[in-house]
């Protein structure tokens, strides 16, 4: 709530909201008078490491990220709500503070598209951390990562806490299933390693899928217990079909 105005007291108004300096003064009972503040700070958190580059559909993890990010950005905008950014990898790539205006939405777009960060991997627990420090006002912060990550349940509880947290995970159908192709060298883009894998054998096809299923069931008990929320999108769906039936359920 926020204060607006002083006037005198009429028959009915809570005594509590009495403004004692003002009624001393005038010798006449005068209250505050408050309305509640409706504007909300959307924060961003986005995952530009070197995971986000890969895709097998017409879009990229990083393009879905860069799409479902703008959205969200022009939604909050046309609320007359503030937009705010951290980029992060292997730690904070860049943040821009919460904004109102078009042309603060259109440089975060700008930077969606043409930031390169400067590590490979993906600390969520560090980024939460950081955001932790750095946001004190109550905010809605989207969470957007392949969450290829682990050990960020305490910070994500810190943050639920104080924030309405929304995990979003971005995932391609090649990140949870194998093609029968033979041997592949298959590439770890945050680490570099390198493997030769026999996607021709059954069993390594079905390890490769039931890792998959592990970790995503290990970052939904991560926001379960954490009191937040997560929706999974996949680079070959309707994300605006999946987020308009998330926000339906919430209203």
């Amino acid at each position: 709530m926020n204060f607006s105005e002083v006037r005198e007291y009429q028959y009915g108004d809570d005594v509590r909201s009495i403004d004692w300096n003002v009624t001393a003064r005038f010798s006449h009972p005068y209250i505050k008078v408050f309305e509640e503040e409706r504007e909300l700070t959307v924060m961003l958190l986005v995952d530009v490491s070197e995971s986000s580059l890969f895709g097998t559909t017409r879009l990229r993890k990083k393009d879905l990220i860069t799409e479902l990010c703008a959205v969200l950005a022009f939604s909050a905008i046309n609320n007359n709500d503030k937009v705010g950014v951290i980029f992060f990898s292997d730690g904070v790539e860049k943040y821009i503070p919460p904004k109102k205006g078009k042309s603060h939405i259109l440089r975060i777009i700008r930077e969606l598209l043409t930031l390169e960060p400067e590590k490979g991997g993906t600390d969520i627990r560090e980024t939460l951390h950081f955001f932790n420090n750095a946001n004190k006002k109550r905010s809605i912060v989207f969470l957007v990562s392949d969450f290829l990550a682990s050990g960020y349940e305490e910070a994500l509880t810190i943050a639920s806490r104080r924030h309405d947290v929304i995990g979003i995970h971005v995932y391609d159908q090649r990140d949870k299933e194998l093609p029968a192709a033979g041997m592949i060298k298959m590439k770890d883009s945050e680490s570099g390693q390198e493997q030769w894998v026999d996607t021709s054998d059954k069993q390594v096809r079905k390890y490769y899928t039931d890792k998959f299923i592990e970790h995503r069931q290990y970052c939904r008990n991560a926001f379960i217990k954490s009191g937040a929320e997560l929706i999974s999108i996949s680079t070959d769906e309707d994300y605006v079909k999946v987020l308009q039936g998330f926000f339906e359920k919430r209203i």
